[in-house]
């Protein structure tokens, strides 16, 4: 089984956030997977998805961003799932609106939805997607930065981001995550 976990925080107050980003994936691939109804357990939302390839689970934490771990961690190992075979989607402050980069490892560079989960897991040895939301300007803090929405001109940034995304999670389940990462940096 491969895990495809999209990182976010729960509640209609964070919908449409910069820190939600990862939760837009997994909707979106919920969409073109036509994903079965969702489930719950150790307080994440996921599905599993059948495909000629193997199972995919589509997961989103519900701990809050800061607690990701605690949703993650579990889920992995009741379902027995390698280290290999996940792929966390995220909000990049480090990356401009409409940028990718896709990793096998690293720290979490200040983002502690990443920090909850690398401690969680064990390791920092893990692909993942960042998808760029840029920095806050004007002395506004990143704590409120993060948890505001994308102005309107950002908007198609943000759903190429996520179609982009999307797509390179697809071509996951198919290829080597390093051929995907050479097709898809720098998009």
């Amino acid at each position: 089984m491969k895990m495809i976990i999209g990182l976010g925080n729960p509640g209609k107050q964070y919908e449409s956030t910069r820190h939600n980003v990862g939760f837009h994936v997994i909707d979106e691939l919920a969409d073109r997977m036509n994903a079965p109804a969702g489930q719950m357990k150790f307080n994440g939302a996921y599905t599993v998805i059948h495909r000629p390839e193997g199972k995919v689970m589509l997961v989103k934490p519900l701990t809050y961003m800061n607690l990701s771990g605690e949703c993650v961690g579990p889920l992995m190992d009741y379902f027995d799932v390698n280290l290999e075979d996940i792929v966390v989607l995220y909000d990049d402050l480090d990356l401009a609106p409409g940028k990718l980069r896709l990793r096998q490892k690293g720290s979490a560079g200040g983002h502690n939805g990443m920090k909850s989960l690398i401690a969680h897991l064990g390791s920092d040895t893990f692909n993942r997607i960042r998808i760029g939301v840029g920095r806050p300007i004007n002395g506004m803090k990143v704590s409120d930065y993060v948890l505001s929405n994308f102005t309107q001109d950002e908007q198609p940034l943000l759903e190429d981001m996520v179609k982009k995304s999307a797509s390179a999670c697809i071509d996951w389940l198919d290829r080597p995550f390093l051929d995907v990462m050479n097709n898809y940096n720098g998009s």
